[in-house]
């Protein structure tokens, strides 16, 4: 990810509406309070061993202030952009963490921009709790326990269990062979690295009915996603790059490997994710339900097989392959040899945060920078009974107009599944 952030800012986003009036200079000190608490001030990576150290100090930065001008929708959608654009600075020390937040009537959302290589979402959720919980019960609140800032290591996970390493590095030749015959999407201009950001929601109904649908065919929510956004893309084959040999549609998933990595949840930050993809041919006429289907055949070797750990050695790789190129072959790299047209981020609020008590957020959304591997990627975040989406892309492959039709194909897909349950 480090690499990865030197060709394109690689950060992530989480906001949380906290049901209180703002008051930023309480906010300011408790924020403060609360970073410096858990020890996450004066980061210093040394990427040539693959180590960092938080060094602790002082939390110097100012929360900024954003104005909704009557329309926070918009203006928040704005700074999310802004955020997942701007790259930190990652010299002697750094502070991986940007806070804002956007004043409404009787409460605000609170949003935090992080470096992604420091930390994955629940870790995230965690902070945002203990933040939340301190403003909203007056400091009353005393802090968990700090967190576990250096939790053991993912390699040193795969060397206990090299049997998963093994069938990583069998499954590698039929990887790379599925990729080939992969779709390529047409890049206006590789070296162009902007996010655009886009945010909707389902519904309690909306999100009951592929509950439903989903457990009736068979499948995971999670299989479900991929499908439809495969369906989605599916009419945008003008985008790609032509050739007649490649026919499939690549996208990936994200998966958290803290329950197989047995890490504790509650007081552990780090980063701790896998990653597979799945493809598909797509045809025209295919249902919702049979692509749906071919997907699970291939999550369930996969998740069996449990693959998805072993996508450090797919990094691995790319490194390798990348320390011999500049730039501009480098930014052009996943676009020729790991074609993927999108991907998904999946994460329940409801099993992480407790949604009974009064310090519970009113609404949680996130984004991840597409990075320079995925060039849209869909943040998905079930909170109570809705789910929020963020869709982050880029904007040298999709235009506005691409992202409204993605964003109004899938809500028509949802819905069919409506009426067809």
């Amino acid at each position: 990810m480090l690499l990865w952030n030197e060709l394109h800012p690689y950060n992530a986003v989480h906001v949380v509406e906290v049901p209180s009036v703002l008051q930023i200079e309480r906010l300011q000190e408790i924020v403060a309070k609360t970073i410096e608490y858990h020890k996450l001030t004066g980061l210093k990576i040394d990427s040539e061993a693959g180590t960092y150290h938080y060094h602790g100090g002082e939390f110097e930065q100012r929360i900024a202030t954003v104005s909704n001008e009557g329309e926070p929708t918009g203006a928040l959608k704005n700074e999310i952009r802004k955020q997942l654009n701007r790259k930190f600075d990652l010299g002697d020390k750094a502070t991986p963490f940007r806070f804002f937040a956007l004043p409404m009537e009787s409460s605000f959302f609170l949003g935090v921009s992080y470096f992604h290589a420091v930390a994955g979402a629940e870790s995230i959720v965690l902070l945002m709790q203990s933040v939340v919980g301190s403003y909203i019960e007056n400091n009353g609140k005393t802090l968990p326990l700090p967190m576990d800032i250096y939790p053991p290591t993912y390699r040193g996970w795969l060397r206990r269990h090299p049997g998963v390493l093994f069938r990583k590095l069998l499954n590698l030749p039929s990887l790379i062979l599925k990729l080939k015959d992969s779709m390529r999407l047409r890049y206006k201009d590789e070296m162009d690295v902007e996010n655009g950001f886009e945010l909707f929601s389902l519904t309690s109904l909306q999100l009951n009915m592929l509950l439903l649908a989903s457990k009736s065919w068979g499948i995971t929510l999670n299989d479900l996603f991929l499908a439809l956004l495969l369906k989605v893309f599916e009419p945008l084959r003008e985008h790609r790059v032509y050739s007649s040999r490649r026919r499939q549609f690549s996208v990936g998933t994200i998966v958290n490997l803290r329950r197989d990595m047995e890490v504790d949840s509650h007081k552990t930050f780090g980063l701790f994710l896998g990653s597979f993809v799945v493809t598909h041919e797509v045809p025209e006429d295919i249902s919702l339900r049979s692509l749906a289907t071919d997907v699970r055949e291939q999550t369930k070797v996969i998740k069996k097989q449990r693959r998805y750990m072993g996508s450090s050695i797919d990094l691995l790789s790319a490194q390798r392959s990348l320390r011999f190129l500049n730039m501009e072959r480098k930014k052009k790299f996943y676009q020729k040899h790991y074609p993927l047209w999108g991907g998904i981020t999946n994460m329940n609020l409801n099993s992480i945060w407790s949604q009974t008590d009064e310090a519970n957020p009113v609404d949680y959304m996130r984004a991840v920078s597409t990075g320079p591997a995925t060039p849209l990627v869909l943040s998905i975040t079930t909170v109570r009974d809705i789910v929020n989406i963020g869709m982050s892309y880029r904007t040298t492959v999709f235009s506005e107009a691409d992202i409204e039709f993605i964003r109004t194909r899938f809500l028509e897909l949802v819905q069919q599944i409506q009426e067809e349950a």
